[in-house]
């Protein structure tokens, strides 16, 4: 991990590693930012009353990478955001773990926290990652990206 603030090798990540949120947080420190904003979009045990065992990821990984650097500029320019980051996971996610995370620093608390509901709502109306939900009775199926109302 570089120095307090340091940008990271990558502000745009899909891979099969396990996410870490407090990299990202370091990165996003900066003497002009006044809000950081790190969200985890994380695995968790139950979906529509359906009992779930873990998620699985698959992406097209280069046009994942595009757009998500899409999003991210677009997000920068919109918000007006000092730094952003965001790093998705594919393979498969364990309850608990992170399947994705986005950073965020700006001037003020209001833009960081619209700018990662924003980022998010991008990326599961474009981002071509797709979720497979493995429930405990054996079964599985693929999950439609879903926005906030």
């Amino acid at each position: 991990m570089g120095s307090r603030g340091a940008p990271l090798d990558s502000t745009i990540e899909v891979t099969y590693a396990v996410l870490d949120a407090a990299r990202v947080r370091e990165a996003m420190l900066d003497p002009g930012a006044g809000a950081v904003v790190v969200f985890e979009g994380c695995a968790r045990d139950n979906h529509q009353g359906r009992s779930v065992e873990l998620l699985a990821y698959e992406a097209y990984t280069p046009m994942a990478l595009a757009e998500l650097a899409r999003i991210r500029g677009e997000a920068m320019d919109r918000f007006s955001l000092i730094r952003c980051a965001i790093h998705h996971r594919v393979g498969e996610v364990p309850l608990m773990e992170a399947a994705v995370i986005v950073g965020v620093a700006s001037g003020h608390r209001k833009e960081a926290f619209e700018a990662v509901a924003w980022i998010m709502d991008a990326i599961k109306a474009s981002v071509p990652i797709w979720k497979r939900e493995n429930y405990r009775d054996g079964e599985k199926a693929w999950v439609e990206g879903e926005r906030r109302a």
